[in-house]
């Protein structure tokens, strides 16, 4: 009894502990601390290629793993045979994996299980570099057979306690337990055995094969059908571990089911995950597509301090009633970051900015679009009061790995990432939104199961909204910061009955680009209703004219906040809006001129038109057109980047309704 006692009070003590730990954080921000803090033995020079193709393609690793030491002694050492087959894709005689020097020692290399080739295991570069016996073409296969053993040393990614044996490899950590290709863009199945004692339970990637047992031995093997990136692969196992399944009905075929496998130390409380997962699996199916994997789980380590999402098998902290952030955000991944998975490092926000989002996806499915909001409007808090002022999308980063603190930093790589998505949402609404997220999801010809960078996203995206956006992505991912709008309006009496409202929507912009997006202005009356107006501001100090029959009392900018991240202040009668609607049309001179590389174009317009303005070479040849739309009355700024174009005499010309002039520039590099 006083053992029962002493156990429980133990669960309690660890729980509270978890819980004060936690406290107040989202999952995103769970997770992001927790990455951050991951040992790293990384060699910026050559971690990451720089396009997810690599010249050769590895289709499967199957791992012989003897960790049982390990759980009788607390040593980190183990030995491991490999089988590594891969494709190759540009002809080669030689090729290299990812090795880490102090944690993993290579004892042979041989060619499809014959000859032994000649290697080299670099302690400066952590390559292990073998040399095949021949050239291999395209598309000839390769299988190599590798005996290795891992050391006795704490590198963060293969961890040992007391009777507890995980690994942890993101970013790239799958290279300090076994030799591999260590880049997201290269999936490979999984095939794992791994001796343990027979009081151990442990889990991996896939399903369960079989469990062998012989005398104090367990031969558990498992087995990945589906492809993944190295950095998911896992290993999760204690001594006297739980193990409770939920069998979750397939919505295709409510007859046939899979696995949803919860690891647990005994005295933890994993109901609110166990009553919940049902549930959110079906909701992000519906969302997404169908759960695709044979089977899923959790598994509790105590020592752990977040979340991280290996495929079929997520890795959490003891803290299983934080359903609605830590486990909605790292079962998101399972779709966003385990079935599609980032092409480079640079891309990252399409993991952990997706399963941010979807942490507040899953507040709008279980209490509503307030909760949702809620969520996203947090996010935007955190991302304001922490920015670190550096875009969402680096392309560094597909060269050269950052610091895990700057890969995983919460306020861009999670909090930006959620708040583009939801104003990708308010931008587009929600019919075609949710349809092109979920024809990117199970897109099975170019995503699922592979890999996407942002642009692959961003093609996607347009294709099902019938519209380029990649403006959209340029401004709020590839550059860094945000809007800071200075807005002003005027009111003014026509007589007759008529009232008009001025609005300019400005930007100031030191430092980020010009920011288009649709804005709402929200104009109220004496009468005590109000009218929400949306237009596209599409150019910075762009003004706008409404008139009405009733007369406007105020004007709000955004009212519902769906720009979530921007500052902005709204004021009355400043500029004298009044005189920002011409009497007449009118081209002005280009600020400044001469130029290099840019310059300013502004015109007025009386009223709506049809408004062109293109620019013309010295010999009259068009070389670019800068409007070709319609355009309500007001005065208008349009920037021309002539960065890629010669010195000399341009042409301007305007052409609105009827109205027609040309004007003469220089450009001076």
């Amino acid at each position: 009894m006083k053992k029962v006692f002493a156990l429980l009070l133990l669960a309690i003590l660890v729980s509270s502990a978890f819980a004060q730990q936690f406290n107040g954080m989202t999952g995103s921000q769970i997770c992001s601390r927790n990455k951050q803090n991951r040992i790293s033995h990384m060699d910026p020079a050559l971690l990451s290629p720089n396009t997810p193709r690599h010249s050769y393609d590895v289709q499967k690793y199957t791992l012989n793993l003897d960790i049982y030491n390990c759980f009788k002694t607390s040593a980190k050492t183990f030995t491991g045979s490999e089988i590594m087959s891969f494709r190759v894709d540009s002809s080669l005689s030689s090729i290299q994996l990812n090795a880490v020097y102090s944690s993993i020692g290579i004892d042979s290399v041989r060619l499809n299980g014959g000859a032994a080739l000649v290697f080299s295991h670099s302690s400066s570069t952590n390559l292990l570099t073998v040399t095949l016996d021949r050239t291999y073409n395209i598309n000839e296969m390769v299988t190599l057979y590798i005996k290795y053993h891992h050391n006795n040393v704490s590198d963060g990614s293969f961890n040992v306690g007391s009777g507890y044996v995980y690994t942890d490899c993101e970013p790239e950590g799958a290279r300090e337990w076994f030799p591999c290709w260590d880049r997201p863009s290269d999936k490979a199945t999984f095939d794992i055995k791994v001796k343990v004692p027979s009081n151990v339970n442990i889990g991996s990637n896939g399903r369960l094969a079989d469990s062998v047992v012989s005398a104090d031995t367990i031969w558990y093997h498992w087995i990945s059908r589906d492809p993944l990136s190295t950095y998911l692969a896992v290993l999760t196992g204690k001594t006297g571990y739980n193990v409770s399944i939920v069998w979750w009905h397939k919505i295709s075929n409510p007859n046939d089911s899979i696995p949803i496998r919860l690891y647990y130390s005994t005295g933890e409380n994993i109901a609110p995950t166990r009553d919940a997962i049902a549930d959110m699996t079906t909701y992000y199916s519906q969302m997404f597509g169908e759960h695709p994997y044979e089977k899923n789980g959790f598994a509790s380590v105590s020592s752990y301090g977040g979340g991280m999402e290996n495929q079929t098998l997520t890795t959490i902290s003891p803290s299983w009633s934080s359903v609605n952030y830590l486990i909605s955000h790292e079962y998101g991944h399972q779709w966003f970051g385990d079935l599609i998975t980032c092409g480079t490092w640079a891309d990252i926000w399409l993991n952990e900015g997706f399963a941010t989002y979807l942490e507040a996806l899953y507040y709008e499915h279980t209490s509503g679009y307030a909760a949702y909001k809620n969520s996203i409007v947090g996010n935007a808090n955190s991302y304001m009061g922490s920015n670190p002022g550096w875009p969402i999308y680096n392309p560094s980063w597909a060269i050269t790995t950052p610091p895990v603190g700057t890969l995983f930093n919460g306020a861009i790589t999670y909090d930006k990432g959620a708040c583009v998505l939801h104003m990708l949402r308010y931008t587009i609404g929600d019919s075609l939104f949710f349809a092109g997220l979920k024809a990117y999801a199970t897109d099975t010809v170019n995503f699922k199961f592979k890999n996407a960078v942002t642009d692959d996203f961003t093609a996607k995206m347009s294709s099902v909204a019938g519209q380029d956006l990649t403006w959209f992505i340029e401004e709020w991912v590839k550059q860094p910061n945000h809007p800071a709008y200075q807005n002003t309006y005027g009111i003014s009496n026509l007589g007759g009955g008529s009232w008009r409202v001025n609005f300019k929507a400005s930007q100031t912009l030191s430092n980020t680009t010009f920011h288009k997006m649709p804005i709402v202005i929200k104009v109220s009356f004496t009468s005590g209703s109000d009218s929400l107006i949306r237009v596209m501001n599409d150019v910075n100090n762009q003004t706008f004219l409404f008139t009405f029959n009733r007369q406007p009392t105020a004007v709000v900018f955004d009212p519902n906040n769906d720009i979530v991240i921007k500052t902005a202040t709204l004021t009355v009668g400043v500029n004298n809006l009044e005189n920002e609607v011409p009497k007449d049309f009118s081209l002005e001179q280009n600020f400044p001129n001469p130029f290099n590389p840019e310059t300013s174009i502004k015109f007025g317009i009386p009223k709506n038109a049809f408004v062109t303005l293109k620019i013309f070479d010295a010999t009259g040849r068009e070389i670019a057109a800068l409007l070709n739309e319609q355009r309500s009355a007001g005065v208008y700024t349009v920037e021309w980047k002539a960065s890629s174009y010669p010195s000399g005499v341009y042409f301007y010309t305007i052409k609105a309704g009827e109205f027609s002039e040309t004007k003469k520039m220089l450009l001076v590099k």
